[in-house]
């Protein structure tokens, strides 16, 4: 088979690409490290670039088999709990000017990330999340972020519980030590790498955030001395062999190799993303076996019923969808079947819901939906009328007018995006 063939055989693997200024341009990047492992072991990485409106876009990445999130910026506080983290403004300011590479918010990518976390959650698709990532996870489960650690933390540690989370002078050569928890998937992991029964090893990281509450679904796998969780994960969601995996490291197995020969400090730093991408392969060989095999349930005569008056209701909101027909008013009552099916079954899952927006049918009553086809109908004739109605000329230069505010608008949101980035850093 050519090699132009693996990657239709391979699972997927979702990143979420970070976004930088190079020479007065925008950038997107991912950790070659990351990407590495993720092909190592025998996945496909598909980068999501950080993109405005990609978040609404992400059906179009489908299948996804497997979820990794890593580095950026600060979540936006708005997300968790971040009033009662008791520090001033003038603290935040401090925090912002002192890690502005990091403090910084970037909304898009959070929406985007969140979204794609949720969804992993919906689906128990396999997620790893690093550093950020992490975060990210915690955040999603309803936890909570330390908006500065060593504002919230560290300072009211004793002197020999403090620990430095990030060095910005010796960002792959800075170690500090945390210790594993026993029953854990770390601690299988590191076990052979421990010394005098400590369970004890010393980790990159570079983060001035943390989790501050842990998400109740989560158990803790490893602490720094200051008492900072450094791993996390959902027990009732770990099993790579059954394509079960969601996990939250804050710090950076993928950069704790030795500077001189690249090998990894321990055996168990691949690990994390070894037993992922095999949670990654199980879960698209579980998908791929179960997408066409139908289930069919006998239902009785007056389910049937109902059934069928349903499917009825779809496909009339179908085809008023796709048609210009004049017949709503006539056939809205057809709707109403589907209209009270989709209010009374509020909980759908994703790809249900997905479904009924493919086939015009997310209303939730039919009247609401006559009107809002009626308004639409109105509008565009309206429209038609009042342009059939102008001269070649006029309809060029509307045109132009409608093109070249576009270009005003993009140009004009670049150079914000541009003096937002400079402000901040």
């Amino acid at each position: 088979m050519a090699n132009s063939d693996l990657s239709m055989l391979l699972p997927r693997v979702l990143i979420v690409s970070r976004r930088t200024i190079r020479k007065n341009k925008f950038v997107d990047f991912v950790g070659e490290y990351h990407l590495d492992l993720i092909v190592r072991y025998g996945a496909v990485p598909v980068i999501v670039p950080r993109v405005s409106g990609i978040h609404t876009l992400l059906e179009s990445f489908e299948p996804i088999h497997g979820i990794l999130l890593c580095e950026g910026e600060d979540i936006d506080p708005s997300h968790y709990d971040a009033e009662l983290c008791g520090l001033t403004p003038e603290e935040l300011e401090h925090i912002r000017q002192l890690h502005s590479s990091d403090a910084a918010t970037d909304k898009e990518k959070d929406s985007i990330e969140l979204r794609l976390a949720k969804l992993c959650l919906e689906r128990n698709i396999p997620y790893l999340g690093i550093c950020r990532g992490s975060q990210i996870l915690n955040v999603s489960c309803g936890g909570t972020l330390y908006q500065d650690v060593e504002k919230e933390l560290l300072d009211k540690c004793l002197e020999g519980q403090r620990v430095v989370h990030m060095d910005y002078e010796n960002y792959d050569g800075h170690r500090h030590p945390i210790k594993v928890s026993a029953n854990t998937p770390l601690h299988d992991w590191f076990n052979d790498s421990f010394v005098d029964d400590k369970m004890e090893i010393m980790v990159n990281s570079y983060h001035h955030q943390g989790v501050k509450r842990l998400a109740k679904r989560f158990i803790p796998m490893a602490f720094a001395p200051d008492g900072l969780v450094e791993g996390f994960y959902d027990p009732n969601n770990y099993n790579p062999e059954d394509g079960k995996f969601i996990m939250g490291l804050q710090f950076h197995p993928e950069r704790m190799r030795h500077q001189d020969s690249d090998e990894f400090d321990y055996p168990g730093c691949n690990m994390a993303y070894q037993e992922f991408v095999k949670a990654v392969i199980a879960y698209e060989k579980k998908l791929s076996s179960s997408t066409f095999v139908p289930k069919y349930i006998k239902l009785n005569e007056e389910l049937e019923l109902k059934r069928k008056l349903i499917l009825k209701s779809f496909s009339v909101a179908r085809n008023i969808y796709k048609s210009d027909s004049h017949m709503i008013a006539s056939r809205s009552s057809e709707l109403e079947a589907g209209a009270d099916f989709l209010q009374a079954n509020t909980a759908l899952s994703l790809q249900q819901e997905n479904r009924l927006k493919q086939v015009g049918a997310t209303i939730r009553n039919g009247s609401g939906y006559t009107h809002k086809m009626k308004m639409n109908q109105v509008r565009e004739k309206t429209a038609r009328t009042m342009m059939a109605n102008m001269s070649m000329e006029q309809l060029s230069e509307l045109v132009s007018f409608y093109g070249l505010m576009h270009q005003i608008c993009s140009e004009t949101m670049d150079r914000k995006m541009h003096e937002l980035l400079v402000e901040e850093s």
